[in-house]
């Protein structure tokens, strides 16, 4: 979601600075439209940073013999641990 909200605000402010030719007394246009696309870029690079942290994985094994058929039962238990 990130990222397409840093898409989303880079876009409009592109389209406040470059594409828009209108002038409102009680607010600069396209100092908005660079604030905005300074966010978005901000929001971007957070996002991207979010999806490539490291995570580690920890697996356990245990084995047994089952008592009632001589059997060697196996079981694996698999969690990851954000960071």
């Amino acid at each position: 979601m990130s990222l397409g909200l840093g898409i989303f605000l880079l876009v409009v402010g592109a389209i406040m600075v470059f594409a828009l030719n209108v002038t409102v007394e009680w607010m600069d246009i396209e100092l908005v439209g660079y604030i905005l696309m300074g966010a978005g870029a901000v929001i971007m690079v957070i996002g991207i940073v979010l999806l490539t942290r490291k995570r580690s994985s920890i697996t356990t094994t245990r084995s047994a013999v089952d008592p009632a058929s001589g059997e060697q039962v196996t079981s694996q238990k698999r969690s990851v641990d954000d960071i």
